[in-house]
């Protein structure tokens, strides 16, 4: 049974790491600049080395938007795999390569899918729809190159945390409309879906859980300044006209996350329209768990079924 106190709710190891993070050794994302906010998340949530299974490359997917660094994971070389096109987490602000390392090394070695990631241009330097056009470019650009990426263009899925759990959830929308690449799966882990989102969850879990209410509003604020954008389904892909034929979704949703009501939402909206979904609210688990899964056996536990979920989803093709 849940306590009425949010704070209780939290899984043990999740309380210790929060118990850090709300002391002097962490400043909370909006009290900082975009430049500050890097500084900090680089210094704060650098894991242990991740050692990979198989090939790890950088490349650069030479695109119609330009030149988008993409790092790719290939468990089995010289044997082509399904893939995932994966956004990492950040508030479009936040993250590189290197900070999604640890999740995507780990999900190509536990899911044994090519895991090709890919980082999109950050706000406040390129607001959107700088990161939307980079997402869905490389997306088409690994289709179009499967062959040399030793990946099966007939199994792609696309995923993501967070702001990249958002890219992943607009891209596969604006694939079906542009007619491909066809997508046989969706990952989107704590998704952001909706900018307006003055939801129960944002209220409840507003301070003390990591992601505060108040560093939403300004991820926002750097991502989407024009106000009329923020109405746009590539930035708020819940005010999506039409949610109907789009590829099975795993969605991954925190207790205790702010989130927690929009990505519901989203997932009841996909369901409603007759999408196959699958939609995990984790108990005692905070917004971002999934990258201390090094130290949380919560975390570990669902970056497995995560795992089982993408090769599941790209078993073999499906006719949508």
């Amino acid at each position: 049974m849940m306590s009425d106190s949010p704070v209780e709710n939290v899984d043990p190891q999740f309380r210790k790491i929060l118990k850090v993070l709300n002391g002097p050794a962490y400043t909370p994302v909006h009290q900082l600049t975009a430049a500050e906010a890097r500084e900090q998340a680089e210094q704060l949530f650098q894991g242990p080395p991740v050692q990979v299974t198989g090939s790890q490359s950088d490349l650069l997917a030479e695109t119609p938007v330009g030149k988008v660094p993409c790092r790719l994971y290939h468990p089995q070389p010289g044997t082509r795999l399904p893939l995932l096109v994966y956004y990492h987490g950040g508030g479009w602000v936040l993250g590189d390569l290197d900070s999604a390392h640890g999740i995507t090394a780990t999900l190509a070695a536990r899911s044994g899918c090519a895991v090709l990631s890919v980082d999109y241009r950050l706000a406040p330097e390129h607001p959107f729809p700088a990161a939307v056009d980079d997402a869905f470019a490389a997306l088409r650009w690994a289709a179009e190159n499967a062959e040399k990426l030793e990946v099966d263009p007939q199994r792609i899925a696309v995923g993501g945390d967070s702001a990249g759990g958002n890219l992943a959830a607009v891209v596969s929308i604006l694939a079906r409309d542009a007619g491909g690449p066809a997508l046989q799966f969706q990952l989107l882990i704590y998704p952001a879906t909706d900018p307006g989102a003055e939801t129960e969850s944002m209220r409840r879990l507003a301070t003390g859980f990591l992601l505060e209410a108040q560093d939403v509003l300004w991820f926002w604020d750097h991502y989407c300044p024009d106000a009329g954008h923020r109405r746009d389904m590539r930035a708020a892909p819940l005010r999506v006209a039409d949610a109907a034929g789009l590829p099975p979704a795993h969605i991954v949703l925190a207790e205790l996350d702010p989130l927690l009501d929009e990505g519901q939402a989203y997932a009841d909206r996909l369901e409603a329209a007759g999408n196959v979904v699958m939609c995990r609210r984790v108990p005692g688990a905070i917004h971002a768990f999934v990258g201390f899964w090094q130290v949380s056996t919560l975390a570990d536990r669902e970056l497995s079924e995560m795992a089982k979920a993408l090769a599941a989803g790209l078993a073999r093709p499906h006719n949508g």
